[in-house]
C-alpha cells in the first residue's frame, strides 16, 4: 500500500482531532453494550447506539470500526479527502460509496498512552466467513493487552518491540524509553505500524526481519514480545502474525533463550505465549529449563487447554469454522499435536531479568484464578525478591523488612464465636496472593514496618506467646523465606549493604 506523506498524515491527524475521533468520545458514542459487542466481533449494538447520528464522529466509527461503506459526501465532511490523503486507507465501490481498506481507530490506556492504530479489518466480523490474508496485521487483541499489563512501567534507555504488528507495544514503550526499536517479519505490518506511529507522533526505529535478526548484536534495557506462538501443523496457508515454521513451541523457547544475549545487565523480557504440556514430563521443569543462565524469571500459566479446544479456537480465528474443510483441518491439527506428544497447551506470561547471578531464581506458577490488573508491578517485585531470598540466614534476620502495603487481613469464624477460627492475609493487587497465618506468624508480619530487625521481632513475639525464640525462629524461618520470595516483604535496611 502507498504510505502517506508527512503532509497528508498531518492533515489526516487534524481531521481525526476535529471529528473528536479519540478513545473516550468513541467509547461514549457506542456505549457499554457496543463495546462488549465489538469485543465479541459483533457490530449490532454499536450500530444501534449510533442510531441516526450523521456527524463526523459517527461517520468515522462506521467507516473504520464497523466496516460499513459510507456516502462520499459524509466522508468528505469527516475527512475532506483528496487522493494523497486517501492513498492506501480508503477505496471506492462501484456504487460510488467509500469503504475503508484498513481499520484505523483511537487507542488509549490507563498509563496515559494515547494515539491511533492502523491494522487490518477483522475478517470474521459479524460471523462473516472471511479469512484473513497471510500477511494480516492484527489490531489490539487480548494477548497484546496482557503484554502491556504484565510489563514494568519504569523508564529505561533502550527498548525493543519484537514482532511489533500494528505497533501497540511501541506506543507504550515510547512513553517509557529514550529510544524504541521495533521489528517485524511482515512487510505489511511495517507499513501499517509506520502509519500508526506517524498519526500518533511517536518516534520508533522500524526494522523488517525475523525476530532478533534486525538487531544483530544490539542490547536493550527492555524487550516486549507477543511472538507468533500458535502451535499448528506445518504447511498450508499460514498467518504470519500467529504461526511460525518451527515445530511445537520451539519458537517461543528460542525467543526466551536468545533474549539474554540482547538484554543489557538488569534488562528484562516480557512475553505472552503458548507452551506444550508433553506426555510423561513436568511442564514446569520444562519451562524452567528455557531460562538462560544468569537470568531470573517468573513464569505464570493463566490457561490450560486440551488439544481439541485449542485447535477449535484457532481454526475459528482463521475463519475456517462452518466451512466444508473444517473437520479435516481439525483432525489434521489434532494428529499433529498427538504426534508431538502434546497433552495440553498452556497460555501465559514470562517475565525474565538478566540478573547475572550464578544462583538463578525461576518461579513457575499455575495461576488460573483472577488477578488484579495491571500485574506488572507485582511481577517486578517477584524478580526483585529473588536476590533477597538468596541472602544468608544471618542477613535475613538482621535486615529490617516492610510488609507489602496492599496486604489486608481476612478472618473466618462461626457465628457467635469471639475469636476467628482461621486468619489469612491477602494481597489487593497483582496476583492477589493469599497466605494463612497463625498468631505468631501474623504477629511477626504485622510488626514488619521497617523499625526493627526481623530477628528482634521474632524474639519479641516469642516472648509474648511464651515460646523459645530459637524454636520459633526455626519454625518460621522457612515460611518467612518463602514470603520474601513471593514479595510479601521488602527490605528497607539490609544488614549486608545489598541494596
Amino acid at each position: 500500500m502507498a504510505l502517506l506523506t508527512e503532509d497528508a498524515l498531518a492533515r489526516l491527524r487534524e481531521a481525526l482531532w476535529a471529528a473528536d475521533y479519540l478513545i473516550d468520545p468513541v467509547m461514549a458514542a457506542i456505549g457499554p453494550a457496543g463495546q462488549a459487542g465489538l469485543a465479541r466481533n459483533h457490530t449490532a449494538a454499536a450500530e444501534r447506539a449510533l442510531g441516526r447520528r450523521d456527524d463526523a464522529l459517527a461517520t468515522l466509527i462506521r467507516l473504520f470500526i464497523l466496516q460499513q461503506e459510507q456516502p462520499l459526501a459524509a466522508v468528505r465532511r469527516a475527512l475532506d479527502p483528496d487522493p494523497p490523503l486517501a492513498a492506501g486507507l480508503l477505496g471506492s465501490t462501484a456504487a460510488g460509496r467509500i469503504r475503508a481498506k484498513v481499520d484505523l481507530r483511537p487507542y488509549g490506556a490507563d498509563d496515559g498512552t494515547a494515539g491511533w492504530l492502523v491494522s487490518d479489518h477483522t475478517a470474521t466480523l459479524d460471523t462473516a466467513r472471511g479469512r484473513p490474508r497471510p500477511d494480516h496485521v492484527l489490531g489490539v487483541s487480548p494477548a497484546s493487552i496482557s503484554l502491556v499489563q504484565i510489563g514494568d512501567r519504569a523508564r529505561v534507555g533502550r527498548a525493543l518491540d519484537l514482532g511489533a504488528g500494528c505497533g501497540v507495544q511501541s506506543l507504550h514503550l515510547a512513553r517509557r524509553a529514550d529510544q524504541v526499536v521495533a521489528t517485524d517479519l511482515n512487510r505489511r505490518a511495517i507499513e501499517l505500524a509506520q502509519l500508526s506511529f506517524g498519526l500518533s507522533q511517536v518516534e520508533v526505529d522500524l526494522r523488517q526481519g525475523s525476530l532478533f535478526q534486525p538487531v544483530a548484536d544490539q542490547t536493550f534495557d527492555r524487550i516486549v514480545t507477543n511472538p507468533p506462538f500458535v502451535i499448528s501443523p506445518p504447511g498450508g496457508r499460514r498467518l504470519i502474525y500467529r504461526e511460525n515454521s518451527a515445530p511445537g513451541d520451539e519458537l517461543t523457547r528460542q525467543v526466551v533463550r536468545q533474549s539474554a544475549a540482547h538484554l543489557s545487565p538488569g534488562g528484562e523480557l516480557s512475553l505472552v505465549g503458548n507452551w506444550a504440556h508433553l506426555a510423561g514430563g513436568d511442564w514446569r521443569e520444562r519451562l524452567a529449563d528455557w531460562v538462560p543462565p544468569g537470568c531470573d524469571a517468573v513464569i505464570v500459566q493463566r490457561e490450560r487447554l486440551d488439544p481439541d479446544h485449542y485447535a477449535e479456537i484457532w481454526l475459528a480465528d482463521a475463519g475456517w469454522a462452518g466451512t466444508p474443510s473444517y473437520r479435516g483441518r481439525l483432525d489434521r491439527w489434532l494428529a499433529y499435536l498427538d504426534g508431538l506428544g502434546v497433552e495440553a497447551i498452556g497460555l501465559g506470561w514470562i517475565r525474565l531479568r538478566r540478573s547475572e547471578r550464578s544462583d538463578r531464581s525461576v518461579t513457575v506458577l499455575d495461576w488460573p484464578q483472577p488477578v488484579i490488573q495491571p500485574v506488572g508491578d507485582d511481577l517486578t517485585a517477584h524478580l526483585d525478591a529473588a536476590a533477597w531470598a538468596a541472602w544468608s540466614d544471618q542477613a535475613v534476620w538482621a535486615a529490617h523488612w516492610v510488609l507489602a502495603p496492599d496486604a489486608v487481613q481476612e478472618t473466618a469464624a462461626r457465628p457467635g464465636e469471639e475469636h476467628p477460627a482461621r486468619v489469612w492475609l491477602r494481597r489487593q493487587s497483582g496476583l492477589g496472593r493469599l497466605v494463612e497465618v497463625d498468631t505468631a506468624l501474623g504477629g511477626v508480619l504485622g510488626a514488619c514496618d521497617g523499625d526493627l530487625a526481623l530477628g528482634d521481632i521474632v524474639a519479641a513475639v516469642a516472648a509474648l506467646t511464651d515460646q523459645a525464640p530459637a524454636g520459633l525462629a526455626a519454625r518460621l524461618g522457612p515460611v518467612l523465606r518463602q514470603l520474601i520470595a513471593e514479595a510479601w516483604l521488602r527490605p528497607v535496611r539490609p544488614s549486608d549493604g545489598s541494596i
